[in-house]
């Protein structure tokens, strides 16, 4: 027989919330007694002055900076070298990430390689990487996310495109988790409706998939505490953050999208991201990733509305959403009670006969309602892709071991049959 786990973790960045919180970086950063940072930042964020708004109060509190702002939405191998060759030419005592899950999973890996060296392959998670440890912990990262979706600055994880291979991967361990996320809903007024819907469904992913991931205490007993992975399944501590971020989602997701200008709907989906970020960053995330991983991996095709980029590609929260209502219509069964309330959460109420077809049903009028893709066919798939899709997703082994039934090519065939539309 084997045994199991009976153990699990909590480890959390600390959190600094509300209007004008980011004011307070200057104090941090002395708190911290750092002289000299890297600022990475997206390059968007001029035409709101928010680069120069941080930047004033990080040269106020007396501390040097070097600006890095080559930052690709959905990095890129290719993208991230650059970045790490600009820690070598610019050495600093920690980092500030202003903007997105793309710059901020960017300054994770800049700090990662200018601590420990090496290549970025060497970290990335196995098959596709080395798979290699960072042997210590990283210089102090802050995080000031400007969307409310990717829960990046909540977790030890940071992910990369590799076109070549087709395939979107990651690099995650517990050193990887940023110092402390500064959350101010005044940095998310002025990001565009389509990039705050791609980044809340990544937001109620995040929180459905950890909150029915399999129990901690069903998943094997770690030859030692170094092999207890980052995504530990689910926990009674990962589920209360995981219930109030779908909550949250349910709630004002369709009020962040339509105004920028709603900062009660905006800075409670911000806060509802770094909750889900700190659910699914112990508990993990399953189904959706690992075939999301591939779908924006494979085609570059897509132009998401929102996103002033000269190049197709998949944002990776419609990544994640397209194939929701069909993975949670297969784990229906394995936890029923969860998935009714999730599906209960969203709505806002108590349904009336509850089934299978309750939370994809919620999920899909939820991407109705916002402007996502119908499905996978809207990102330029069809049948024929479905063989590289599932290769690509059952690289995510990391991912779909915390699924709560077990997945194969034929589970994963039938999910993506069910998602090229989930409306017509």
């Amino acid at each position: 027989m084997p045994e199991f786990e009976s153990i699990f973790t909590l480890e959390a960045t600390q959190l600094k919330f509300g209007d004008g919180s980011a004011e307070e970086l200057g104090w941090e950063l002395k708190r911290l007694g750092l002289t000299s940072v890297i600022l990475v930042t997206d390059p968007a964020l001029h035409a709101w002055g928010l680069v120069e708004r941080i930047e004033a109060i990080i040269a106020k509190a007396g501390v040097k900076f070097a600006r890095f702002e080559d930052i690709r939405v959905e990095p890129t191998l290719e993208s991230l070298n650059k970045a790490v060759d600009f820690c070598a030419q610019h050495r600093a005592e920690g980092f500030v990430a202003l903007g997105g899950g793309s710059t901020i999973d960017t300054a994770k890996i800049m700090n990662l390689i200018a601590v420990h060296g090496g290549a970025i392959m060497d970290y990335v998670n196995p098959p596709i990487g080395g798979g290699k440890k960072p042997p210590s912990p990283l210089m102090p990262l802050i995080c000031l996310p400007t969307t409310s979706g990717s829960g990046s600055e909540a977790t030890t994880v940071a992910i990369l495109d590799i076109p070549e291979l087709h395939v979107k991967t990651g690099i995650s361990h517990r050193y990887m988790r940023p110092t402390l996320a500064i959350v101010d809903p005044d940095l998310a007024r002025s990001t565009p409706g389509g990039v705050t819907a791609s980044a809340g469904l990544d937001v109620l992913c995040h929180a459905i998939e950890s909150y029915i991931s399999k129990p901690y205490n069903e998943r094997p007993k770690p030859a030692s505490p170094d092999e207890r992975p980052p995504y530990q399944g689910s926990n009674p501590v990962a589920d209360i953050w995981s219930l109030k971020a779908i909550e949250f989602a349910g709630q004002f997701l369709a009020r962040a999208v339509a105004d920028g200008d709603d900062t009660e709907a905006r800075g409670t989906m911000m806060l509802g991201a770094t909750m889900a970020g700190i659910g699914f960053g112990t508990a993990g995330v399953h189904i959706p990733h690992s075939i999301a991983y591939p779908i924006a991996g494979m085609k570059h095709v897509f132009h998401a509305q929102g996103y002033a980029r000269n190049y197709g590609f998949v944002p990776h929260g419609y990544s994640v959403i397209v194939s929701s209502p069909a993975a949670f219509r297969y784990t229906y069964d394995a936890a029923p009670a969860k998935h009714i309330q999730a599906a209960e959460l969203l709505r806002g109420h108590k349904i009336i006969n509850p089934d299978a077809e309750s939370l994809p049903s919620a999920l899909i009028d939820m991407m109705k309602a916002i402007g996502a893709p119908s499905g996978i066919a809207e990102l330029g798939y069809g049948e024929a892709d479905f063989p590289e899709i599932i290769a690509g997703a059952l690289k995510q082994q990391r991912l779909l071991a915390g699924a709560p039934k077990a997945v194969n090519a034929k589970v994963l065939e039938t999910i993506l049959a069910e998602s090229l539309y989930n409306w017509k």
